[in-house]
């Protein structure tokens, strides 16, 4: 048996690991070809020398659908794309199966997201490395350095083509070399220490477009014009376009504004209040100042004016600032009378039409006082229409009404003396009703008309005017009751100089030998 051809015959190794049979039966052949009777098959193996019958050919198996996916799943998978930073392991498609292949924009995306993330994390990992904060405050900070984050990626990437000592770094290193070599982390710091907020450095880290030295020639600028180390940040936050513009241009505004008045010395702390006048072009700036020469303003109405409130040259648009004008000017003010009062009071162009001036002067119609009574306390005081009129104005109102001023005499006492609307209620005004009631004598149904009279004594000092008044008064032997009365006739007396009062008293009793009941029935 082991000399039978069949027995040298090798099996194929796709038979024995299929365990396909050995003989498959080939249907060319008769039916009774194939089959044998069980006499002969023992007596061949008996004799198989002897055995004169005709061996056909093995033929190889048909090959199965199974067999052909095994050995293309095991030869040519298919492989999904792969990049750095993955760690998805790699899987088998089966071919069998209708599957969409990932579209090139999103192997794209994945890939820069992964990037991005690295960058972020190598970024928190220098700013915490560099004690720029906590963990949490560098977390909030990176968070909006968006910007910053996709140059690391940029940079860090142009790193491996344009310098060959880093080609054969991991994208991790040149992304930690980028970082280094910016200076960020010392840049944060700074900004932190002169009290920016996390939003505004990354404000303004992000836009200087990559350029960090830019950042720092532009500080050293600031300093040259006197911008104090407090501010500094603050001017980069708050000019948007400033890390775009050129030295250039920034020097021509800073001369222009000397030019029209505004001092060297001055320019820091105007730049520092108001940093949206370095976004100006000069032609806009030069439209802003003829705005205001035009009304009449000298070179140096206009410096003071732009050194009180610098926000009413840069911060407000043409039209805005044109409304207001017009607004105004319908009280009967003259484009000179509206100029000076600009020029003492620029915050005027900071207030709302709608929302304060309005309201205001329908509060003040309804007080009985006319256009040319508002007109005058415009002029006198400017102030009362930057005052807020729930807080401040009606509950002074109020007050004059509760201590006896008759309705219809309150809008005279705001006419005559409108700066009692602009001094404290608690600090001023109730002191000094106070004194009158308890110092000088006045009665509880005279201090409505006292101040109704002359209103001006609410704005006197107490202890360097009506203190020393009623002083001198009583020590001409004139009792507490009776100074109370000459006050309620004559109001005016406590505001007089006690220096002229003297010399008038002994006028009167010396050379007219005039007795003391004459000036108290007629203290005028």
């Amino acid at each position: 048996f082991h000399s039978s051809p069949m027995a040298t015959t090798t099996l194929p190794r796709s038979h024995i690991r299929l365990h396909l049979p050995l003989h498959t039966a080939n249907p060319s052949y008769p039916r009774c070809c194939r089959l044998l009777p069980s006499s002969a098959i023992s007596s061949r193996l008996q004799n198989p020398a002897t055995t004169t019958a005709t061996h056909y050919p093995i033929l190889p198996p048909a090959p199965s659908p199974s067999l052909l996916v095994a050995e293309e799943a095991s030869l040519a998978p298919r492989r999904t794309h792969r990049f750095p930073g993955s760690v998805a392991p790699p899987c088998i498609q089966d071919s069998r199966e209708d599957l969409d292949v990932p579209a090139d924009d999103d192997v794209l995306r994945r890939a820069l997201e992964v990037r991005r993330a690295v960058a972020t994390e190598a970024l928190v990992a220098a700013l915490s490395g560099g004690k720029a904060g906590g963990l949490t405050y560098v977390n909030n900070l990176t968070s909006r350095m968006g910007a910053f984050v996709d140059r690391i990626v940029v940079g860090a990437a142009a790193m491996r083509r344009d310098r060959s000592e880093l080609a054969h770094q991991s994208f991790n290193a040149r992304a930690r070399t980028y970082i280094q070599e910016s200076g960020v982390v010392e840049l944060v710091k700074w900004f932190k220490h002169n009290s920016l907020t996390y939003p505004q450095i990354a404000k303004v880290v992000c836009s200087c477009s990559g350029d960090l030295e830019k950042v720092r020639r532009m500080l050293k600028w600031l300093r040259s014009i006197y911008v104090k180390g407090v501010f500094l940040g603050r001017v980069l936050a708050k000019g948007e376009s400033l890390m775009s513009r050129s030295f250039e241009e920034l020097e021509e505004i800073t001369g222009y504004l000397e030019c029209c008045g505004v001092r060297r010395d001055w320019i820091g702390h105007v730049v520092s209040r108001c940093p949206q006048l370095l976004n100006l072009s000069l032609d806009e700036l030069e439209t802003r100042v003829r705005f205001y020469t035009d009304m009449g303003m000298n070179e140096n109405d206009f410096g003071t004016m732009v050194y009180d409130y610098p926000k009413v040259l840069g911060f407000f648009s043409l039209e805005e600032m044109n409304s207001k004008v017009q607004y105004l000017k319908e009280f009967g003010l003259s484009t000179e009378e509206l100029g000076k009062m600009l020029a003492y009071k620029p915050q005027l162009m900071a207030c709302s039409i709608e929302e304060r001036w309005k309201p205001l002067v329908k509060y003040l119609y309804h007080l009985n006082i006319s256009r040319d009574g508002m007109k005058r306390m415009l002029v006198v005081q400017p102030t009362i229409f930057c005052l807020d009129l729930e807080t401040v104005i009606a509950p002074k109102v109020r007050f004059l009404q509760d201590i006896g001023v008759r309705n219809d005499a309150v809008g005279n006492v705001l006419v005559k003396f409108p700066p009692v609307l602009t001094y404290s209620l608690y600090r001023k005004l109730r002191p000094v009703v106070i004194f009158l009631r308890t110092k000088a004598g006045v009665t509880e149904d005279d201090i409505g008309k006292v101040i109704a009279l002359d209103p001006q004594l609410m704005g006197c000092s107490i202890a360097h005017k009506l203190e020393a008044s009623v002083k001198y008064f009583r020590s001409l032997g004139i009792y507490h009751l009776v100074l109370g009365q000459m006050v309620a006739d004559f109001p005016t007396l406590l505001r007089y100089n006690v220096d002229v009062l003297r010399p008038k008293y002994q006028y009167l009793r010396r050379v007219m030998v005039r007795p003391l009941k004459d000036l108290i029935e007629f203290p005028r």
